[in-house]
C-alpha cells in the first residue's frame, strides 16, 4: 500500500456488519440466538454496544433474520445506543455468507474499513476492536483477533456414527495454531471482491480473503470475546458481566 492510500485509510471511517440472522440451535428452542437475553438485555444489543464503544466505528449495520428486520429495528429503538454512531437494519439471507454480503451491499460510500462481528460474541472489549482497526489502517487487507490454544488439538478421522471412537490422524503443533475470534477487519474493497468471487461455504470472512491469495494477519484476541453457543456459555457471560459491574461500579 502506498503512503497516500495508507494516509487516506487512516482518515476513513469504519463500518461494522453484524450478521444476526442465525437461529442458534445449540442453545435450544426459542428466540434466535442474537436475541437471547444476557443479564436482561439481548446479546445483539451487547454486541452492538461493544463495537460502538470504539470511537472509530461510525456505522453499525445489523443483518436481521429475513422476516425479522422490523422486530430488530424496534429492539434497537428500545435500547440506549451511542448518539455518535449510526445504525442500520437490513434483512439477511439463508446463510451467514449471504447475510454478510447483504450487509456489505447496504453500506454507503465513505466507509473504507469494514468490521464483521458475530452477534454471539457480545462481550468483546473495545481494545480488541481498536487493535483490529489499527492493523487494517496500517495496511493489512484482512485482520483477525485470535488466541493461542490452551488444549492440545488432534486431527481425527470422523466417525461414521456420532459417539463412536475416532482414530487420530495427526497432532498439529499447538504453537502454530490460533483460535480465531471477531470482529474481523477488512479493507472494504478486498472484502467486497472476496464475496463476489468466493462461492465456497466458508466459516469466516477471513477464509474468503485467504482464497484470493492475500495475507490475513492475526492480532491478539481477548478471553472475554468468546462465542456464546451453548447454555454454559451464557452462565460464563453472566459471570463476566457481573465482574465488570463490580469493577466498573455500575
Amino acid at each position: 500500500m502506498s503512503d497516500d492510500s495508507r494516509s487516506s485509510q487512516a482518515q476513513s471511517s469504519v463500518a461494522a456488519v453484524i450478521p444476526a440472522a442465525g437461529r442458534g440451535v445449540r442453545l435450544g428452542p426459542g428466540a434466535p440466538k442474537a436475541l437471547r437475553a444476557l443479564n436482561g438485555t439481548p446479546m445483539l444489543i451487547h454486541a452492538i454496544r461493544a463495537l460502538a464503544a470504539s470511537r472509530a466505528v461510525s456505522l453499525v449495520v445489523v443483518v436481521a433474520p429475513p422476516d425479522g428486520a422490523a422486530e430488530v429495528k424496534t429492539l434497537l429503538d428500545a435500547h440506549a445506543l451511542p448518539d455518535r454512531t449510526d445504525f442500520l437494519v437490513v434483512p439477511g439471507g439463508d446463510s451467514r455468507q449471504e447475510s454478510v454480503k447483504l450487509g456489505l451491499d447496504a453500506l454507503p460510500p465513505g466507509h473504507d474499513i469494514v468490521l464483521v462481528h458475530d452477534a454471539a460474541r457480545p462481550l468483546v472489549p473495545v481494545d480488541t476492536v481498536d487493535a483490529v482497526i489499527e492493523a487494517v489502517r496500517d495496511g493489512a487487507p484482512a485482520v483477525v483477533p485470535a488466541l493461542p490454544l490452551a488444549d492440545t488439538v488432534k486431527e481425527v478421522e470422523p466417525a461414521a456414527h456420532p459417539g463412536d471412537p475416532e482414530p487420530v490422524v495427526a497432532t498439529p503443533e499447538r504453537a502454530r495454531l490460533r483460535a480465531v475470534q471477531t470482529p474481523q477487519g477488512f479493507d472494504r474493497a478486498t472484502l467486497v471482491r472476496a464475496h463476489e468471487t468466493v462461492t465456497d461455504n466458508v466459516t469466516d470472512d477471513a477464509s474468503m480473503v485467504e482464497q484470493l491469495g492475500l495475507t490475513v494477519v492475526v492480532v491478539p484476541g481477548h478471553e472475554e470475546a468468546f462465542k456464546v453457543t451453548r447454555p454454559l456459555d451464557l452462565v460464563l457471560a453472566e459471570a463476566v458481566l457481573a465482574r465488570r459491574r463490580l469493577n466498573d461500579g455500575f
